[in-house]
Formats: C-alpha cells, sequence, structure tokens
C-alpha cells in the first residue's frame, strides 16, 4: 500500500540558504486513494514578515507570535512522512525548505521518493493552459477557498494528485508502459507507481475504451471522413434567412432582429451569387460572424463547391469553431459540414514522432516531459494541433522534430498515412461547404500553387484590414543566424551526429566508401559556419555604428539603399565567399545522396525515411542560405531591405528582411483576378467614411468592388467618453524622462478612480518601458497590479487572462495589443492612448512607400500616414466598448488630436462619442462622477 504525504508552506521568502523561513504548514495524507489524516499549523519564524508575504497569504505578525517554533512542529511532519512519498506542487522548493529546517533543528533531512503535482499535471493534462494550482483548481473545479494558505493548498494538491491517479489508471496499458520506459528521466519518482498500475491492468481484462492501437502507439479514435459528397441542395437564400430569424426568436428572449447582421447577409448572398468582390465595414456589435457564415452555407451548399473563411488571429478562428459554427448547426434547417485548416507545421507528423519516440539516450529533460505530454493527448486529440498543447520553451524546441513538414513528411509510403493529421485535414476540407482558415495559410496556399487548400472561388476574409501587412510579409523574405545555425543543427552537420550521422552508418553498414566524402562536408561545414557566423558579426556593427534609435519591439533597423564603403564591401566579400564554399558542400551533400539512392531496394523503412528527412533537411538549409545572397547582393526594383538588431543580443543576432514596396498590383492579379467573389470585412476599412484607402492599396480599383458600411449598434453618446488632457505637454517640447513622468502621474491619478481596469496602448516599445519602471515605484503603496508587455513574460493571450485574473490591473501593450483583444465587461473600464498610432518614420517599408507615393505626385502623409494612422487608432478604441452593456472612457494623451488640423480626422471617424477636454485633475473628477 502506498502512502502520500502532501505538504504546502508558507515561508518568508524564496531562499532557506538568505536566512527565509517557514511560516505555515498545511499537509493532507492520503492511502487507498482516500485522504486519512491532515494537518496545519502556523510557525514561529522568529522574524517580522515582509508586507508584501503578508499581502500574499494573508498571514500577519500577528497570527505567528504565539505559534510554536519550526523544532517543534518537526515530529508531527517526520511522523506522517514516515514510510511515504513526499508530494508537493513544485516539490523542491517545498522539499528544499523543510530539509533545510529540520537540518538547522538538528534532523536528519527527508530522503525517500518525491512527487511534484506540476509535472505530472503538466505530463496528464497536456492541454490545461497554466500549471499554477489556482489555475489547474479552476480548471478541474475543485474548490479552492483560499489560495496561498498552506493548509487550503494543501488540500487542493491532495485533490488535484487523486485525479491525476485516477487519470493515470484510465491510460491504456501500451501508453503506461511507454511512461514507465520515460520516468526513470522525470522529477518525480514515479516508476513504482506506474509498475503497480500496469500489473494491476494486467491482472485484469482491459476494457475497450475511444483508441486505437497502431504499431505500439495509443491514439484517438478518429472519424471517419465520408469520401461522398453532400448532394447538391438548391436552397433559397431568403427562406434560410426567414427560418434563421425565426428560430432565433424562439430560442432567444427578447429577440429583435439586427437590421445592420439582417442586410449584410442579403449583401454578402448577393455579391457571392452574381461573383462580384465586396467590402463591408461592420462596427462591434453587428454580428458580423453570423452575417457572413449563413450566407457562406448556403452559397457553398447551392453551388456544391467550399467557401473559404479567412481570419487574422487564433481568436476569432476559435469562437467561429466553438460559438458561431454550432449556433447556426442548432438553427438551420439542413446540415453542412465545416472544418479548419492551418499551416502544416502546426500538426503532429506521427511517423516522425514514432521514430523519435525510443531515441532517449540523448534526450534532454523537457524533450523527455514533451514525450510524455505528446502520449497523452494522442488520446485525446482530433486535430494533431500544437496550438492545443502547453509546450514549455524546450518542448517547442523539440516540436521541430516531429512537426508535418513538406520536405521530411509522411508520403502514401508511410504506414501512418490514414491516420496522418495534417492529410486528414486536407481530406476534411475537400469535402467540407465552409473552410475556416488563416491569412497567412490564404498566402502560403498562393506561393506554393494551391497546394493546400481544395480549388475555391468564393472566399471570406474577416480582420481584413491587416490583409496588406500580412501580404507584404509572405511576399518577402527574411532569415537570420540562428535560422541558418537550426538548419545544420537539424541535419547534425554541427556535431556530426544527428541525421547526418544516420546517414553515413547507413552507408558504411552497406560498405559504402565514405570517409572522404565526410572528410570534405566536415571541412565546408567549418568554414561556412564560421563565415555565417562573421558575416553576422559584421551586419551587427554595421547597425550598431549608423543608427541609434530602436523600433517598437526593442530593435535597431537600418534599411539599405545603395550602400558603399570599406565596412559594406567586407560584407559582400564574406557573401561571396559564404556562396562559394556553399556550392562545394552542396556538391559532397548530393554525393551521398547519389549513394542512398543507388541502394535504395536495400533500405528498410526507417531508413528510406531517414533518406527523405537528409534530403528534406538539405533542401531547406540551402534555401535559408540563398536567402542571405538575395538580400545582401541583388538589387530589385519593388524591394526594400534593412536589417535589424537587436542591441543587448549576442554579437551576431542581426535579421536580413525584404519586403514588395507596394502588393496592390500582386493581390489584384495573383488573387483578386482569379477569384470569382471574395468578401473583406472588418469593423476599421473605412477613413473618412470612404472606402477609396483600403481600396487603392490592395488594388482591388479596377474590379468596382460592392461597398457597404454598418454602424454599431451601441449607444456611444452614453456608454463612452473620449477625454483629452490638455495640460499635458506635448512630446516633441519635452525630453523623453520628463514626458514619462507627466503620462505616469497623469495615468494614476486615473487609476486610482477606475481602481485599475485600464488598457494603456503605447506606440514605442521603449517608451513602454521607461514608463513600466516610473509607474512600478509610484504604485508601491497602491493596491494595484502592473502587468507590461515584453517587461513581463508571456503571449499577449497569456498577459490578457493575466489581467481579466487580477483585480485592480493596468496593462501597458504596444503594437499586438490595438487590437484583436477582447476584454468585454467590468475588467476594462478606460482605455489610454498615449500617442496617435502613426507609423514611425524610420519603418522601412513605410519609408519606400512613401518615396513611391512622393514620386508619383502623391502626398504620403494624407495618402497613406494618416489614412494608416485613423485605421489603427479606430481598432485601438474599438477594445473599450464591447457589448451593449460595456461603459468607459477613452483618454488620449496626444494633444494633436485637437490642436491640428488632421487630428479632427482621428475624432470623425469614430462613432458619437462625447469629446470632454480639461485639465487631468478636472477630466478625473468628471470620470469619478460619470463611473
Amino acid at each position: 500500500m502506498n502512502r502520500y504525504t502532501i505538504i504546502d508552506f508558507e515561508t518568508t521568502g524564496n531562499s532557506p540558504k538568505n536566512g527565509d523561513r517557514i511560516i505555515q504548514i498545511g499537509l493532507a495524507v492520503i492511502e487507498d486513494g482516500v485522504i486519512v489524516d491532515r494537518y496545519a499549523s502556523f510557525v514561529n519564524p522568529e522574524k517580522s514578515l515582509p508586507l508584501f508575504i503578508q499581502q500574499l497569504t494573508g498571514i500577519t505578525d500577528e497570527d505567528l507570535k504565539d505559534a510554536p517554533l519550526f523544532e517543534e512542529v518537526a515530529p508531527e511532519l517526520l511522523k506522517r512522512l514516515d514510510g511515504a512519498y513526499f508530494v508537493a506542487h513544485n516539490v523542491r522548493f517545498d522539499l528544499n525548505f523543510m530539509n533545510a529546517q529540520l537540518d538547522v533543528s538538528g534532523y536528519d533531512p527527508f530522503t525517500g521518493p518525491t512527487i511534484d503535482t506540476v509535472e505530472l499535471a503538466r505530463i496528464l493534462l497536456p492541454t490545461a493552459e497554466a500549471y499554477k494550482l489556482s489555475s489547474l483548481a479552476e480548471y478541474l473545479e475543485i474548490q479552492h477557498d483560499n489560495p496561498h494558505q498552506a493548509d487550503s493548498d494543501a488540500e487542493v494538491t491532495a485533490e488535484l494528485l487523486l485525479f491525476l491517479f485516477d487519470k493515470l489508471y484510465g491510460l491504456p496499458l501500451v501508453t503506461l508502459e511507454q511512461l514507465a520506459e520515460l520516468s526513470t528521466r522525470l522529477s518525480s519518482d514515479m516508476e513504482v507507481v506506474l509498475h503497480e498500475i500496469m500489473q494491476d491492468k494486467k491482472n485484469r481484462i482491459e476494457p475497450e475504451g475511444n483508441f486505437e492501437i497502431f504499431r505500439d502507439i495509443a491514439i484517438k479514435l478518429q472519424e471517419q471522413i465520408s469520401e461522398v459528397d453532400s448532394p447538391h441542395q438548391s436552397i433559397q437564400f431568403e427562406h434560410a434567412q426567414k427560418e434563421f430569424e425565426q428560430k432565433m426568436a424562439e430560442t432567444i428572449p427578447d429577440f429583435e432582429v439586427r437590421t445592420g447582421q439582417s442586410d449584410m447577409m442579403k449583401q454578402v448572398a448577393h455579391a457571392f451569387d452574381t461573383n462580384q468582390h465586396i467590402l463591408i465595414e461592420a462596427g462591434t456589435g453587428i454580428g458580423k460572424s453570423l452575417g457572413y457564415l449563413l450566407p457562406g452555407v448556403v452559397h457553398a451548399k447551392n453551388s456544391g463547391k467550399p467557401v473559404v473563411v479567412s481570419t487574422h488571429t487564433i481568436q476569432l478562428q476559435e469562437q467561429l469553431l466553438q460559438r458561431d459554427l454550432p449556433f447556426l448547426r442548432d438553427i438551420l434547417p439542413f446540415s453542412f459540414k465545416a472544418t479548419i485548416i492551418k499551416g502544416r507545421s502546426h500538426y503532429l507528423d506521427l511517423t516522425r514522432f514514432e521514430q523519435q519516440l525510443h531515441h532517449v539516450e540523448e534526450d534532454n529533460y523537457d524533450t523527455i516531459l514533451t514525450k510524455a505530454q505528446i502520449l497523452v493527448w494522442l488520446l485525446e486529440t482530433d486535430y494533431g494541433d500544437v496550438e492545443e498543447l502547453n509546450l514549455s520553451s524546450g518542448g517547442k524546441i523539440f516540436w521541430h522534430q516531429v512537426k508535418s513538414d513538406a520536405a521530411v513528411s509522411a508520403n502514401h509510403r508511410s504506414p501512418w498515412f490514414s491516420r496522418d493529421f495534417y492529410h486528414r485535414r486536407k481530406r476534411f476540407a475537400m469535402n467540407a461547404d465552409l473552410i475556416i482558415t488563416n491569412h497567412a495559410l490564404l498566402f502560403s496556399d498562393l506561393i506554393n500553387e494551391h497546394q493546400l487548400l481544395p480549388a475555391y472561388q468564393q472566399a471570406v476574409i474577416d480582420e481584413a484590414h491587416h490583409l496588406e501587412d500580412i501580404a507584404t510579409e509572405f511576399f518577402g523574405i527574411k532569415t537570420d543566424y540562428f535560422s541558418i545555425l537550426q538548419g545544420f543543427v537539424r541535419m547534425g552537420l554541427k556535431d556530426g551526429d544527428g541525421i547526418y550521422g544516420k546517414v553515413l552508418s547507413i552507408l558504411k553498414n552497406l560498405e559504402v566508401e565514405v570517409e572522404e566524402t565526410k572528410n570534405e562536408i566536415d571541412a565546408y561545414v567549418k568554414t561556412i559556419l564560421g563565415d555565417v557566423d562573421e558575416l553576422f558579426r559584421m551586419l551587427h556593427r554595421y547597425v550598431q555604428k549608423n543608427i541609434h534609435r530602436s523600433n517598437e519591439i526593442g530593435r535597431l533597423s537600418y534599411r539599405i539603399t545603395g550602400e558603399n564603403g570599406s565596412a559594406w564591401e567586407a560584407i559582400q566579400e564574406a557573401d561571396h565567399r559564404l556562396v562559394f564554399y556553399l556550392k562545394d558542400l552542396d556538391k559532397s551533400l548530393k554525393k551521398l545522396e547519389k549513394e542512398l539512392d543507388l541502394k535504395e531496394d536495400e533500405l528498410t523503412r526507417e531508413q528510406l525515411n531517414t533518406s527523405a528527412d537528409f534530403k528534406g533537411i538539405h533542401a531547406s538549409v540551402l534555401e535559408e542560405l540563398s536567402k542571405v545572397d538575395y538580400l545582401l547582393l541583388n538589387e530589385s526594383e519593388n524591394d526594400v531591405k534593412w536589417v535589424e538588431i537587436d542591441p543587448k543580443g549576442s554579437l551576431n543576432s542581426a535579421f536580413l528582411f525584404s519586403r514588395p514596396v507596394e502588393v496592390g498590383s500582386l493581390l489584384s492579379s495573383d488573387y483578386f483576378g482569379k477569384k470569382k467573389s471574395i468578401l473583406l470585412t472588418s469593423a476599421t476599412l473605412t477613413v473618412k467614411n470612404s472606402f477609396d484607402y483600403i481600396t487603392k492599396r490592395l488594388g482591388l480599383e479596377e474590379f468596382g468592388p460592392l461597398i457597404h458600411q454598418y454602424h454599431s449598434p451601441f449607444d456611444y453618446s452614453e456608454q463612452a467618453r473620449l477625454m483629452i488632457p490638455t495640460d499635458l505637454p506635448m512630446i516633441k517640447d519635452v525630453s523623453d524622462v520628463q514626458f514619462v513622468e507627466h503620462i505616469t502621474d497623469a495615468i494614476l491619478q486615473i487609476a486610482r478612480v477606475t481602481r485599475g481596469r485600464m488598457l494603456v496602448l503605447f506606440t514605442s516599445y521603449d517608451m513602454l518601458k521607461k514608463a513600466h519602471h516610473r509607474m512600478k515605484e509610484l504604485i508601491a503603496h497602491d493596491e494595484l497590479t502592473l502587468i507590461s508587455q515584453g517587461v513581463d513574460s508571456g503571449s499577449r493571450v497569456r498577459l490578457t487572462k493575466n489581467f481579466k485574473e487580477s483585480e485592480d490591473a493596468i496593462l501597458f501593450g504596444t503594437s499586438s495589443f490595438w487590437e484583436g483583444v477582447d476584454i468585454p465587461g467590468e475588467d476594462l473600464s478606460c482605455l489610454i492612448i498615449v500617442r496617435l498610432p502613426f507609423s514611425p518614420p524610420d519603418n522601412p517599408v513605410f519609408q519606400a512607400r512613401s518615396e513611391q507615393l512622393k514620386s508619383s505626385g502623391g502626398n504620403p502623409f494624407m495618402e497613406l500616414s494618416l489614412p494608416e494612422a485613423i485605421i489603427r487608432f479606430k481598432q485601438g478604441f474599438g477594445r473599450l466598448v464591447r457589448s451593449q452593456r460595456d461603459r468607459g472612457a477613452v483618454f488620449i494623451f496626444d494633444r494633436r488630436i485637437i490642436s491640428t488640423r488632421y487630428g479632427r480626422l482621428f475624432v470623425k471617424s469614430l462613432p458619437d462619442v462625447p469629446l470632454i477636454k480639461g485639465t487631468t485633475e478636472e477630466l478625473v473628477n468628471e470620470l469619478d462622477l460619470w463611473l
């Protein structure tokens, strides 16, 4: 019988070495799957508590003054640990603390087996969003009354352990055997536990679950793909819409037809039926997703051809899949098929995973953990999509070895082909009425001659204000030192192992003479890696010498235009040298490939896969390196080229970019000209109520697209206020330090009224960082939490979630927070726009576009800079009011909005919202009364 003692300590700080002490013990003992004993006690640390510990735990010096000393409670601890597993959520922390204090009190340290519930949760709950105890409690609906109190935390950890053991017990035997093989390299001592569960399972007949075992790996039974085309149906759109609205009225109390949404549906249906492109601006609250999904489904059913729906953000894809499409399915009188397809690298390649699974000798801890996560995830996933997984940073590196990859992945000869996630997605897409995808895939499909999406003539491009930027990026090229090095590492050329090592040993076993070729390759690789390193160091030095202002992600960028001088000549010389050696390396690698081809009939399946991998990575290494050549040595009319460096990064952290200056003509000929009807929609497509800017930028002028604008149904005169402080300085009139002082003082005054719940949008990362540091000092005595993009780690989604979970939080964000962040209701009451969001004048693409406009007699400010800023501004403003019940204020800290002629155009672009000017103090008082 196993005994598990689950322990949690609250402490005065993080380091027993620096004299931190335990202040509270909570524990629970589990035997036979039941909690049989509990113990809790305060502990007197013989020192006063830091303020932040009192705030975090709610424990005060008063609570501890009559508490027993650690040496008095140690016997209670040790008695319950006798013959037991020591279990904790992050076991290293609690165990180190306890052993340090046992040592001081004259007891021997605990040396028995341990289990870390963080590690176990990572493996058995591979799709959980976070592994903090409070997050897991919420995820599993475990009652957690007092987070950061040891007794409550220990109780919740015990419940968590029981849940995880239950889950472990439900896994198929084959998965348990594989986990047991990996478990010797985990932190938790799980071998005995796993062997006991396996023994128990072997003695019973395993019930059949929703999985199959194929090639010794258990995977979830996959939905059958019906190869039968759904019959063409003749559905009258007017009937379908009427039925939709009737059903809505039956299911939703007080339902009123949204006139904007209803008309949008008709216009989209009309455009699709008459083969016309159409632009629709639909303000927040129109319900644009259903506005295009219903006509899209009807058109697909009638034509027997799919309609593609493309979004920019993953959030919108999730919303379509989890909310809008199921809703539509429930309401419509006919069935339809919808599927999602993402870029290839999102999907797990089961052939590659099977190969990697049993090679564990060289694996590091993160790789072992990730393999264990994937084994459990395979019993749950329908898609095999990496977005579902919560991987560590080391796990993300391992993903590159097992993701689907056109160069090296499962072909129809692989036994896994029929179960391959990526090819299944493609087959589902062949039979779907609606295909949900993203802008990036839409373009990579265009560039890769339509390998991913089935043929389609109608598409919806949602969040279409991004289209120009995404197309610019996709028709462009980029590379950096790390991307090049990674190819050599993946191939095993850097260390002479990996796939390269495997190929050499395959050929040696077949008695092919490879020594001479190997020596050539090793010599070339050594030279090339040295040259690449030196080239990127030279680029780094060149930029550092020539430029001193960082961009919004903290990098320095330098545009390459007609460079000359000895430093640039040296860079080009180094590039020529690199190209020369590359050709030699390529020849030598091809010799090995030729030998493999000659011996093809003698190779095993695994050896054939290795050969395919080798060729695939070889091609991608060459492609990566050929980019350097293009970026540094070739001139091109319509391209702008630049180098970015990370001034705080390593001396070779330089990044090379090339982008087309103008993509309208490319889109016009390669996309819009080849499709019958594309709907472009967003909440922000117009400038001064006109679609001219977007039509021109995207090359749509010659098609004369239909245009419609639907204003938001929200009552902005009641729900929002636009406030402009007149006492803040213009940024050009003061130093950066003074400007930051003024704005942070103002932010604090406003935050005290709104109790945080505030999003502050910056246009410069540098300014954000400076404001963060000053703000931290200012709020030291206020109960406000500051979360800042780029300073606090985590993705935009994670930072937004932290913001929603904290009361009284202030969130600082740059460019990516200007949109796509959805914080409805009470969580967000105030939005501050620090500066009007003009593109920085030294952004290379923006510079090149301005020059092109100027040379053709245009006005870069009025035709490019201003419209772009207004659209971004409208996006930022749109963060505030997300529903009928939201209320909030938008502060603009940039007086240009009222002091310049063009500033009025920003205000005019917004819905009718009351505008109030005054000193910061006057506005804060006004806000206090209004909120």
